[in-house]
């Protein structure tokens, strides 16, 4: 596939990825004090199901297609210590499989109802700091050099 429908794809599913958590750790805890629990309760519980519906094919975009643009720089990759680059990509790949770590591990607390609300929350706020360094690590790579 071109590089570039690559780059627009994962950058478009990166988004929606990162959107959904910014949303879920930094917007629904402001909004958790002001509802009932009940009522928050079931919004997560709504927006839960939602995510298990949407997420996996996000997921498997973002990737599908980070695989694709890794393999575009499997030369940067093979000698990663010896750019910036290809060690910034390294350090992006590994955070980026540490995150699918995390979502595995969620659906399957999930599909075994043990993902209560402070799992769930410690498991968002850890993708949450993900996501940010992935993102910084992303602009890095191109802009840093050493």
């Amino acid at each position: 596939m071109n590089y570039g429908v690559l780059l627009a794809l994962h950058l478009l599913a990166a988004m929606a990825f990162a959107g959904t958590v910014f949303f879920e750790v930094v917007m629904l805890e402001g909004v958790r004090k002001k509802l009932t629990h009940e009522t928050m309760r079931a919004l997560e519980h709504a927006i839960g199901n939602r995510a298990t519906a949407v997420m996996p094919w996000v997921l498997l975009t973002l990737y599908a297609t980070g695989v694709g643009l890794a393999w575009q720089h499997r030369a940067a990759l093979s000698q990663a210590m010896n750019s910036s680059f290809g060690l910034l990509l390294s350090l992006k790949i590994a955070l980026a499989l540490s995150v699918f770590g995390h979502f595995v591990t969620a659906m399957v607390w999930r599909w075994h109802g043990v993902l209560s609300g402070r799992r769930s929350r410690r498991l968002h706020l850890s993708v949450f700091y993900h996501v940010l360094v992935i993102v910084l690590l992303a602009k890095a790579m191109f802009h840093l050099r050493w």
